[in-house]
């Protein structure tokens, strides 16, 4: 069984837009942490200990209010392996955003989490199971990567002029790794109230934030913040955008599409997740508020208590 993890926690040089965030032997070396805008006074429910340690998980997922078709999809699968030697979490949670304005943006959501959980689930979650724990040729990068890859001709194939965002975060063992493209969003939420954004979105308004040319506030009102310039389904294939942590001993992780983090501001995501008393209440907390708040686009979110 360790020469199974030694394998798949190898850390490979996966092609990436943003090189100079990566040490000279691959480590991401960004920043595991960001502060939220304002301090906030809140105190969380104290948390239970569970024997053995894992995850809880919630989700909520609604049409909005000016929407008559739900382009969003969702994915989550959590298990915990236990034997006298090993305690192993697992968790793959997935938030695709079918492309309003293409054919079949419905359809290319609902193909690429299929796509990608089975593939994620044939490379490793069966093998990591089986009774002969067979230990697979590719590192988790490499299995991230090439369920994207996967997802991308599939939704060609499948729903032609379809398009979709995708945001998948893999949990093994203690470590978290993430596969982006679009503008979902994964996050965590740590123990001490701060957050951190763990990808990047790949937006044209985002694009022209990077380099300077217009502000945070005008990125938040720009009328072309919903155009993105990399999808599924859309132009040649292409590397995902792919990261690796060690998972945080405790707080919040939370993927969502952008009708929640679009709507809902930093300081009340945090409030709703630490001071609720779960993940799937929480996960219902914050659909609503983004509904309260216009719900113009299609909102899902899953969220992740993470063990203490």
């Amino acid at each position: 069984m360790a020469s199974f993890f030694q394998k798949i926690f190898r850390r490979e040089n996966i092609s990436d837009e943003s090189n100079a965030d990566k040490s000279p032997n691959g480590e991401d070396t960004r920043p595991l942490k960001q502060k939220v805008s304002s301090t906030l006074e809140v105190e969380a429910p104290p948390a239970t200990k569970l024997n053995p340690p894992q995850m809880l998980v919630g989700s909520g997922h609604s049409v909005g209010k000016q929407r008559d078709h739900n382009e969003d999809a969702l994915f989550t699968l959590t298990a915990t392996l236990v034997t006298d030697s090993h305690h192993i979490p697992f968790g793959l949670f997935i938030v695709a955003d079918g492309m309003g304005g293409h054919k079949h943006g419905e359809m290319a959501s609902g193909i690429a989490i299929r796509a990608m959980a089975n593939h994620v689930i044939s490379k490793l979650y069966t093998p990591m199971i089986g009774i002969a724990s067979t230990t697979p040729e590719e590192s988790l990068q490499e299995i991230m990567q090439a369920g994207v890859q996967t997802a991308h001709k599939a939704i060609v194939k499948g729903a032609p002029g379809g398009g979709t965002t995708l945001t998948a975060v893999l949990i093994v063992g203690n470590q978290m790794t993430t596969a982006h493209v679009g503008d979902s969003r994964a996050y965590a939420i740590y123990a001490d109230e701060t957050l951190e954004v763990l990808t990047r979105d790949h937006s044209l308004v985002k694009r022209l934030e990077e380099l300077g040319q217009i502000t945070a506030d005008e990125a938040a009102i720009h009328p072309q913040r919903n155009v993105l310039y990399r999808a599924l389904g859309q132009g040649e294939p292409f590397d995902a955008e792919i990261s690796t942590h060690s998972l945080p001993s405790s707080g919040h992780l939370m993927v969502c599409s952008d009708g929640l983090w679009g709507l809902v501001n930093e300081d009340e995501i945090v409030t709703t997740i630490t001071t609720t008393d779960s993940p799937a209440l929480a996960a219902q907390k914050l659909v609503e508020a983004a509904n309260d708040a216009g719900g113009p686009d299609n909102i899902s979110a899953i969220i992740v208590r993470l063990p203490d």
